[in-house]
């Protein structure tokens, strides 16, 4: 299958890639700049100029492909103007969309888990709590789900808000290493005990493989391979290894602590895979989330 990635040279875009190119699928990968397209090419991969913003550049893309993968990361972004990352891949899925409405073409799209449904078990088949934090990124999903109605095979693949692993030099694992050494603690919010769902990245690639090759129209996939860590046992397997103390803070201390985290921090968000295990045959092999942090890698940058 002849595959446009979006995102290809992103934490989550670039194993998608190696995933996809080692399962012996053509791949070509969207790069805005000439450094992502030397990445690409000495890789072997086709490279595609353009970038999220040249919607010409996605038509065109999508138009000479079997299948389109957009795993342009949705939480972290050069711009900090969340609204307007928003509207910018909206606008991204619906001109790839219109391009592949009427052909059975898949097209994966990348999601999220967290704060769907806070407090309690979120599957796949559940719908996600409006709010603040879920409002800006759900019609990018759902403008992709829905094109199952227009003969696309289009699903999606929610990502754990922890996705760990060598090169994670932007995630949520990095920030909160980070926050830790500015602050001189490792942290949490009360007594730490809501959960975080994680996953791999390379367990994830898979996945965004599996929901190409396979998923049928308008299916939600969780790249959830652990689905809710304490997040004082995060704070508990960092502290030790910055040679920090581990400590509770109350909730209103956690926007002076955290920043820009503090809305996620505190939430309780665990998610299931159930469905996605049985439907696809996923099983994640990869380190888990603590298991991978007491590797060490993340603590050599």
């Amino acid at each position: 299958m002849r595959v446009f990635i979006a995102g290809a040279t992103g934490y989550v875009g670039s194993a998608v890639v190696a995933e996809l190119a080692s399962a012996g699928h053509q791949v070509v990968g969207l790069a805005r700049s000439d450094s992502s397209a030397t990445t690409l090419s000495e890789l072997g991969i086709e490279v595609h100029r353009g970038d999220i913003n040249d919607l010409d550049s996605l038509r065109a893309g999508a138009r000479n492909a079997d299948g389109v993968v957009y795993a342009a990361n949705q939480h972290i972004s050069e711009t900090t103007d969340s609204a307007l990352r928003a509207r910018i891949e909206l606008a991204a899925v619906e001109a790839i969309g219109f391009e592949l409405q009427g052909t059975g073409k898949p097209f994966v799209v990348t999601s999220g888990v967290i704060g769907r449904t806070p407090g309690r078990l979120l599957t796949e088949n559940d719908d996600a709590d409006i709010s603040p934090l879920t409002a800006l990124r759900l019609p990018v999903e759902t403008s992709v789900l829905a094109l199952a109605k227009r003969d696309v095979r289009s699903s999606s693949v929610a990502l754990s808000p922890t996705v760990h692993g060598l090169g994670d030099v932007r995630g949520f694992v990095s920030m909160l290493i980070a926050i830790a050494r500015e602050k001189g603690v490792s942290a949490y919010v009360g007594d730490g005990s809501n959960r975080w769902p994680s996953v791999h990245r390379l367990d994830a690639a898979t996945l965004f493989r599996l929901a190409l090759e396979s998923a049928a129209g308008g299916t939600r996939l969780h790249a959830v391979a652990e689905q809710g860590i304490p997040f004082r046992d995060i704070a508990d397997a960092i502290g030790p290894r910055l040679g920090l103390p581990v400590v509770s803070i109350s909730p209103d201390e956690a926007a002076a602590h955290f920043g820009p985290l503090a809305p996620l921090v505190a939430l309780d968000s665990p998610a299931s895979n159930t469905l996605t295990k049985d439907r696809f045959g996923w099983e994640p092999v990869h380190p888990g989330l603590i298991a991978d942090i007491e590797q060490g890698h993340y603590f050599t940058h």
